[in-house]
């Protein structure tokens, strides 16, 4: 996503955005310099005394930094509270990366169709197109929507080691992450 701007979401989120180290397909190395950080985060921290009006939102933004960072645990604890669409779409992001792929797929029924699905699509289909010899990019070919199913496979092709797949998956990957995260900060401020 071009235009995520860390600064936008606060100095606290700022500095976890860009402590981030990349976006893993599977459970990746817990990013131990920024534990301390990440176990202070709570409404007031992250929204830098912003008024909330939606506190599952802001739970939801909560547990993407720590799934950013690779504490899959902590992230789970929170997404499982979240009864929403939205905390579902967390919850099922966390059980791909476990890897939990059956899952995942269980939490992507319930999400339904999400908002940043659209936006998701176009992004995933302009990474494919530059790198269209990557068969991760074909469950993108002929549907005309996202397919978050579709993706946990891809995700699960292309975390076997003899896969070449892992880069464009990644790179969606934090394109979901990225429209994720910003419309659950949006929507925890009431915007």
């Amino acid at each position: 996503m071009d235009d995520f701007e860390g600064e936008q979401y606060g100095p606290i989120c700022q500095a976890l955005l860009t402590a981030a180290q990349t976006t893993e397909l599977g459970p990746g190395t817990p990013n131990r310099q920024c534990r301390d950080q990440l176990g202070a985060l709570n409404t007031t921290t992250v929204f830098s005394g912003q008024s909330i009006v939606d506190g599952d939102m802001a739970a939801c933004c909560e547990s993407g930094l720590w799934l950013l960072h690779n504490y899959l645990d902590e992230s789970h604890r929170i997404s499982q509270e979240i009864h929403s669409p939205t905390g579902s779409y967390w919850h099922g992001i966390m059980h791909r990366r476990e890897p939990d792929f059956s899952n995942a797929k269980y939490w992507f029924r319930k999400v339904g169709e999400h908002p940043v699905f659209g936006s998701l699509f176009e992004a995933a289909r302009k990474i494919a197109a530059t790198q269209p010899e990557d068969p991760a990019g074909s469950f993108l070919v002929g549907p005309e929507r996202w397919n978050p199913a579709a993706f946990v496979d891809a995700c699960e092709t292309a975390s076997d080691e003899r896969s070449m797949s892992s880069s464009i998956c990644q790179e969606i990957a934090l394109a979901e992450w990225q429209l994720l995260f910003d419309y659950s900060f949006r929507l925890a401020l009431g915007r």
